[in-house]
Parts: C-alpha cells; structure tokens; sequence
C-alpha cells in the first residue's frame, strides 16, 4: 500500500460521514493553502497539486476517493471534462469515476441501508424510498451491473462485478437486521462492525443442534404466556407475547457473556415480559409465580407492605461454559425508565467490590419500552453518564422491546420526533441494531456482535427488538379500539414460535412431531411448577457477595460515635499536608491555615472542617466514602474543599485520599448536570455497597425535586414494598437568606410527608459537632435505612455555629438539643421548639434583648421523632404556660404539618401551643430581600415576645389530631 493510501486509512476523519467537510476543506486549500490549519494543510500537501480552477466541488469527491483507493492523479480539464489519461492500473479518468460511484454505493448501504431492511413482522407500512441506495444516483447504469469493480473495504474477494457487490450489500444491510454505525466517529470500532456485519452477512453461524434449542428457548417464552392467560384469565401480566424473541437473545447473552470471563449480570427492566424472564431466565420456581397471582404470598424480612408481581425482583446463579454467573433482576417501579441510573450505581459498585477496573467481569443490562426509551429524559441522562470517570461502567446492554406501540393508543407520529425509538443513543456513539423480531436467527446474531462490541470497546450498545404486542396493554386491555388496523394484522400473524418451527421442518432440521411433543413438554413441566431454565444453581458462596443479614431491621439512636481525642486530632494534621509546590488559592490558603489551627485546637471547629473530619476518620477505619454531586468536591457553598486544586498545574488533589496506605477508598465526584440519573445512580450504589458511606448532594436544596420520582418510589419506599435497604445519604442545603423562591427551601416537608415505619432518616443539624456525629452514625450503627440531612447555607460560617475538638470527640448525635445557656428554670415562661436556622436567629436576638423567661429547644431530628428525648423536655418545663412552635418556613411548608400532632400531651394537661411563622405560601420564600428581613423579623419578635395572633396563627387543640 502507498504512503498516500496509508495517510487515508490511517486517519479517523477520512470517513464518509465527514466527506462534505472535508471537500469544502479541500476546495480552500486549493484556493488558499494559508487558509486552513496546518495539520489539515500537511495532509493536502501529500496529494498531487492543481491549480484552484482545475477542479470544481462535485469532483472533488471523485479525486480524493480515486486517490484513497490507490488510483494515481486523473488529469482533469478545467470545466470538469476528463482527458483519456491513464491511471496506474491501466484505467481512465471514466473508469476512476465509476469506481468512486461504487465506493460511495457501499458507503450508502453502510449508511442508509438499514430503512431497507425488513424490520417489522407485521409490514405495517411500506418500505421507504432511499435515493441513496440507487446505482442510479450515483451514475451507476445497468450496463455496469456485470462489469467488475474494486470492492474497496467491502468484506469478500477484491474485485467483484457490480452485481455482486449489490448483492452482498443487500444481504448484509438489507435484510432482518438493519445497522446503524456510520454515525461513530471512531475508525476502529467502525471498521471492526464493518467486517463483522459484512462477513457474516448478517447471519449467524448456527448447527442444528442450536437451532433447536432455539426454538425450545420460544417454545418456553410462548408456553408460560399460554399457561398464565389460561390459568388467570383477565389478570395483569403484562404479557411478552408477539416479543418472545428476547428469551433467546438473554439466554445467548448470559452464556456468551459467561464465555467472556462475565461473572455478574445485573438486569433492569419494565414490567413488559418480566414474569417470562424471571421464569424462562432467570429460574424462578413456576409455583412462586402462580402463588403470586393467587394471592398466596407471606412478605419477607424487612417487608412490609410487599408489592405487585411484575415488579418484583430476583437473584439466582446460572451455569455457563467458563462457570457460573450471578443474575440479578432489580426490583422496579412502574416509572419504567427510572431503574436505569439505579442499575449502573449497583453495577458500579460490584466492580468496585471486585476491582473491576473496565467492567470485564460485571455487565449491566437494561431492557428498555420503545416509547419510554424514546419519551424519558431520564435515558438521555443515563447515557450521558455511561463514559465519564466516576460513573461508568464499561458499557451497557441495552434492549428495546420495540413493539411499535408504545402505551395503549399511541401512533408512532405522536411517540417522538426521531426516524427510530433509539435515535438518542447515537449520543454516545454507540451502534444500534434493528432486528426483526421473528428472525430469532438475525436476533442472535445481533445479540453475539452487540456483546462482543461492548467487551472489546467498553462502549453502551443498543438491540432494537422491532416486535408486536399481541394483546394490549395490559391483559384487561382491548386495543383494537384505537389500533384496529394494527389488531387486524395481529390477529392473522403466525407467533414467532410457529415460524421458526415451520422453518425447521421446511428445511429438515426437525420433524412436525418434535415441535408438537417440544410444546407439549414444556407445558406438562410449567404445569408441574418445575424449573424449565438451564440448571439454575445452589449454595454459591463468594467473597464478593454482599451480606445483609448482619444489619438490623430495628431502629436504634444508640450508637458511640466518638473517638479518642488524640486520634482524632491525628486525622485531622493528616489531612492537611500538601504535595510539593503544591500552589494553593488565597481564599483556599487561608481556609488551610484555620484548619491547622482547628486541628490542633487553637480555634473553634467549623462545619467544613467537621464534616471533612468525619470522613476521614471513617476512611482511617477502612470503610470508603463516595460523595457525588454537581459541586461537590469545594462544596457550593465554598466550605468542603475535599478536592483542591493547584493554581500553578490545574492538578487536582484530595487530601482524604492520602491518609494511610490501608485506608478506605474515597472519591468526591463533580457529576453531570443530572439529578434523577445521578441520584438513582448513587441509590443504586448504596444498594450494593452497605460497607461504605455513599452521599448525593443538591446544589441546592430545592434542586432534588428533578430526583423525586427516585425520592418516592427508592429512597422512601423501597424497604416497605422490597425489603431493601439502603445506607444512602442526601445532603440538602436549606434555609431561606432572602435569595428568592428558588434554593431557599429544600422542600422538608415532601420528605417528612413520605416518613412512616422508620423508612428513612430526616434531620436538620445545627452544629458542627451534629454533622460529624450524624455521619459517622450512619455507618457505625448495623443498620441502613437513607438519610435526609437538611445542611445549612449561611450557618457554614456563622459565628456562633461552631464546636469545639471535644464535642466531635466525646458524646455522639442528639437527636433533640435542650437550652443550652444557664438560664433560671423557674423564670421561664415561654419555651420555643424549632429546627433549623431559626434557632441562630432566636439565639442572637434573646442576647440583645438579655430575655430570661424564654427557652430554645431544637428537634434536630425530625424523623424518627425523639419520644423519649421530647417527654424528658417537656417534664423539665412542667410549670410553663405557653408553648411554641417556630419556623421561618410558610405554615403550609416546613415540619409544622407533620410535628403539631407530637404536642397532643401537651394539650390534654391544658397548655397553650402554638405556631409562629411565615403565613401558608404558595411559593418557599418571597423574592425580595428587604421583605424577606422584615418578615424573619416579624416572626422572631413574635416567637421571643410578641402578643400571639390567633388569626396568623392556628391553636394546636384545633390542629392537633391530624396525625
């Protein structure tokens, strides 16, 4: 090969996508060398020079394709008109054209051949017309069909007549498979899919032997949905019926994957065909699932409210030619799309726990709704994370069961806007496959390329499993309502099961008889609850296995978090060396210099430097932290500095990871700009790592209602519906500072709304020494449950909100703090219950007015409320009249609505309760300052001294009992 042919085909952006570029590059070069970079001007000087107006745009193509094909420089006349001067090999300028047209023939089928391709098992519409795939368009004439041309890239013998080439082209691109891969930009991945699709042309190689048991693979997927709908006629089941080829494209996956070194799958997937994999898949036992439908199900360890059957997951060990491998389906909510963040953070962590540095041993897998896949922002940011350094996990799986429906009703006009369901994954360069779903043969074969291009480039993958939905919806469903065309065609089209069958004895590979006695087996094993998978298996124990049953399922305040002064002050001088010339910025050095004087003692400790030293002091015992957030590593608020960054390099560098040589792993993660995919990502992560402390947090508080779908349906009720437990953090910056409606509240009551049966944590910590005690607690306790934590604003430097090194190193977390200044008990006539920042305000304003009659209480943790603690408050204020509940939230916002009901003892001995606050609001905060401060003003007045106004003010006897 040439030195000239090699500068083309070594370089990535000499390909067909960026042709018009490249020609229009080209064209100024040619006017103007000096106009165009010089990389791209070194290159153009390889090839033989002409003057500007010896070549027009259109043949400028011809030229640099003829010469990326090994042709010598055609001699061209100024109006585009060839001269009969001969290349190299003998050819003219004419031929050199036509050969230019058969190249860019091929790189149309590569391009466009896939909307030729026979997808859709119904032939609901007709076949576009693709200009681009007509020899025509390209000056290519039926006379040159037997003429015989270089097939360039083309996979087969070099020279092959035209006819041929088209052939094969067809066969590759234009068959039940449709490839769409043009779109990467990377030379070697696509030339790598190149040669595989046109060197198989598209088909797998199969012995008979596999094709039975691939129709024994759609006999099982057809037979379950056959026994369930008439067993439990009209029960929801969300049927996989006109889909059944995604049985044997996950049985071709698990074991090719366990082939690969795979020793983990984790699966994540809708309700659509869910009961057939966990069947058919994944082992579970026929009888559990017909016990499921009969409503005979006792509810596991830790669950309390159970859930509906098609969202249930399952954890089994199948067996493989290289061993066996952990399947895990996760348990999933009916926002469809949701578990695809929380699958990759259970991935991720797995990989971790193995060292996994590439994903070679753990494989996510997502099965994907056409229209969800299409319709949920959640995917695009699910993939927008799948190649960054903290969150990706070497590639995901992805399968859309593409039933061309979507819901219920929908037309594909009104599902989306892009030509295919999947036209979002082209973001991430990954390929796609469209594979008619009654071509089980096309479907394996997709499955074997996607997997094997995941493995060798770590890159997410996309199966379009284009299929049908042969009943509605959901069973009770009729759709032929509002698909009456499509329901027609359905009714008439054999199951994917019956062709194949059919295909098989049509070509001797199997006998009518067999077919019949295969069903006929499958359906007395179904009947008979027995296991009808490949062996599933037991007793696997490994390392890598996480146990559960070690944390408790009961809640406990009881926990030492504490630790020896001597120690802790060690943790704290190691976090504060610096690499050599290591140039910190000012602001950041000075925070450095009170941190040294905080370590040793010297001064006050602050909530950054509390909150770094009880990381450290949990990684100093070897458990990892992993904090995640879009500001995470300086803090939003300018206090963490867990990362720092060196104003002479750019490096970066974290302290916390440089403690001892065996301690825990830590990571703080500036993430994309996501919450739902970034918090469900680090849900997922908790899930699976119980061993480590993993945070998410908002840049502001109110910035988690993106996350609320992850909120409700995994952080707050996964453990009651699961039995699932989860460790996670949510940090939640809260407190109005008269910045406006927006990041002023964290929206506390949404969470405190959620709370019942100890399912998650929600505190308001006021005090570095809270922060430091709260965390550790989290982990030092044997139990998970999520926990809330509104952290404050305005309070990381606030005078008064700070410890000393003692209290981080003696006591632990008080739930509920008392009145801390010495005032005479039998002078106070008012005490104030409050959480939050309130509490500073209250504080500051009593000093000025020198108030003795009046105590501050602060509830740190809202949920699970301090019984105990709150009882033991109120008998120490026995003797006084009134009592009051301050917020600086609106009346209908913050803890009001969920903590008056916690007064009732109070009312029955006759007292007075009542609330001060901002009136009920239908926005957080007002979005002016002035009123702001005349509002916090107001009610802190009212709260030390004022006259109570019943008519801002409700009465806890008339509020109480709404509990």
């Amino acid at each position: 090969m040439s030195a000239l042919l090699e500068l083309f085909h070594d370089s990535s952006a000499f390909n067909g996508g960026n042709a018009a570029f490249i020609e229009q590059l080209y064209e100024r070069y040619l006017r103007d060398p000096a106009s165009i970079e010089a990389d791209w001007r070194a290159r153009f000087d390889a090839l033989p020079r002409r003057a500007a107006d010896d070549i027009g745009h259109q043949l400028t193509r011809v030229r640099l394709t003829a010469l990326q094909q090994g042709y010598d420089n055609p001699v061209w006349s100024p109006h585009g008109a060839t001269q009969a001067a001969p290349a190299r090999d003998g050819t003219s300028e004419f031929s050199a054209t036509k050969q230019a047209a058969v190249l860019r023939l091929i790189n149309a089928y590569r391009s466009r051949g896939h909307q030729l391709a026979n997808l859709d098992p119904l032939r609901l519409r007709p076949l576009p017309e693709v200009a681009d795939l007509e020899p025509s368009q390209h000056g290519l004439l039926d006379g040159d069909l037997d003429r015989t041309f270089h097939s360039g890239s083309l996979y087969g013998p070099e020279r092959m007549p035209l006819r041929e080439i088209i052939d094969r082209l067809k066969r590759s691109y234009c068959g039940s498979l449709g490839c769409e891969y043009m779109h990467i930009t990377t030379t070697p991945e696509k030339r790598w899919l190149q040669k595989r699709i046109e060197s198989y042309q598209a088909r797998p190689e199969l012995t008979n032997k596999a094709r039975r048991w691939l129709l024994q693979l759609l006999t099982a997927a057809e037979g379950i949905e056959q026994h369930l709908h008439r067993r439990y006629v009209g029960q929801k089941r969300f049927s996989l019926e006109g889909g059944e080829a995604l049985i044997p494209l996950l049985d071709e996956l698990i074991q090719r994957a366990g082939r690969d070194g795979i020793r983990e799958i984790i699966i994540g997937m809708a309700h659509r065909g869910r009961l057939n994999v966990l069947t058919n898949i994944l082992g579970k036992p026929p009888q559990d699932i017909f016990a499921e439908f009969e409503g005979k199900v006792a509810l596991k360890a830790g669950q309390r409210a159970g859930d509906v059957k098609y969202h249930l997951g399952f954890a089994t060990d199948v067996d493989t030619p290289s061993g066996p491998v952990h399947l895990v389906l996760g348990f999933n909510p009916s926002h469809l799309e949701i578990i695809n963040p929380v699958i990759q953070g259970s991935v991720r962590a797995r990989q971790r726990r193995r060292n996994d540095r590439d994903g070679s041993q753990v494989l996510p897998v997502l099965i994907h709704g056409d229209s969800a896949f299409a319709g949920q922002g959640v995917v695009m940011e699910t993939l927008q994370l799948s190649q960054t350094r903290s969150h990706g996990t070497g590639g995901t799986m992805h399968i859309i069961i593409n039933n061309q429906i979507g819901f219920t009703t929908s037309n594909p006009l009104d599902t989306r806007s892009t030509l295919y369901c999947t036209d979002v994954a082209k973001m991430v360069q990954g390929p796609v496959f469209h594979v008619n779903g009654d071509d089980p043969e096309a479907v394996i074969f997709a499955t074997r390329m996607a997997l094997d291009f995941r493995n060798r480039f770590k890159r997410d993958v996309f199966v379009d499993l284009v299929c049908y939905r042969r009943l509605g919806h959901n069973e009770a469903d009729e759709p032929a309502v509002t698909q009456p065309l499509m329901y027609r065609k359905i009714r008439q089209h054999p199951s994917a099961r019956t062709l194949y069958a059919q295909r098989l004895i049509d070509t001797g590979g199997l006998t009518a008889d067999a077919a019949e006695a295969m069903m006929a087996d499958y359906r007395h094993a179904i009947e008979h609850g027995l296991v009808v998978t490949r062996p599933v298996l037991c007793d696997i124990t490994t390392s890598q296995r996480t146990n559960w049953r070690r944390f408790t399922d009961q809640w406990t305040t009881t926990c030492d978090t504490g630790m020896a002064l001597a120690s802790l002050r060690d943790v704290g001088e190691r976090l504060l060396p610096l690499p050599d010339g290591f140039e910190l910025h000012p602001r950041v050095a000075k925070i450095w210099a009170e941190r040294r004087q905080m370590a040793a003692g010297e001064q006050l400790i602050n909530w950054g430097f509390a909150e770094n030293l009880a990381y450290a002091s949990l990684l100093d015992a070897g458990m990892p932290v992993r904090l995640s957030g879009q500001d995470t590593g300086r803090g939003t608020f300018f206090h963490r500095h867990a990362k720092i960054h060196c104003q002479a390099s750019g490096d970066d560098y974290s302290p916390l990871q440089h403690l001892s040589p065996d301690q825990g792993a830590f990571v703080a993660i500036d993430s994309i700009l996501s919450e739902e995919a970034v918090l469900g990502f680090e849900y997922g992560f908790a899930t699976a790592e119980p061993d480590g402390l993993t945070l998410w947090e908002a840049q502001f508080g109110d910035f988690a209602n993106g996350a609320q779908v992850v909120v409700d349906q995994f952080i707050a009720s996964a453990g009651t519906k699961w039995g699932l437990q989860c460790g996670l953090v949510m940090l939640l910056p809260h407190g109005l500072e008269g910045q406006g409606a927006e990041h002023s509240s964290a929206r506390l009551e949404r969470y405190l709304q959620l709370c019942a049966e100890h399912n998650i944590q929600v505190c308001v910590p006021t005090t570095p020494a809270q922060i430091f005690h709260l965390l550790r607690r989290q982990m030092l306790r044997p139990y998970r449950r999520p926990l809330i934590v509104m952290t404050p604003k305005s309070l990381l430097r606030h005078r008064l909100a700070v410890s000393a090194l003692e209290d981080l190193a003696e006591g632990g977390f008080q739930p509920l703090i008392s009145e801390c200044d010495p005032l005479p008990a039998d002078k106070i006539e008012r005490v104030i219950f409050c959480s939050g920042k309130v509490y500073f305000d209250l504080l500051e304003e009593r000093h000025t007015r020198a108030l003795e009659n009046v105590a501050i209480v602060r509830i740190e943790q809202l949920y699970p409320f301090p019984k105990e603690d709150f009882a033991a408050t109120l008998a120490d204020y026995a003797h006084v009249g009134e009592f009051i509940w301050c917020q600086e939230e609106a009346q209908n916002q913050g803890a009001w609505d969920m903590i008056k009901h916690r007064f009732q003892p109070l009312i029955r001995a006759g007292k007075q309760v009542y609330y001060v606050g901002r009136p009920a609001s239908a926005a957080p905060a007002v979005g002016h300052r002035s009123i702001h401060l005349e509002q916090q003003q107001r009610l802190i007045d009212e709260a030390l001294t004022g006259r109570i106004n019943p008519s801002m003010n409700h009465h806890i006897d008339r509020v109480a009992q709404v509990a």
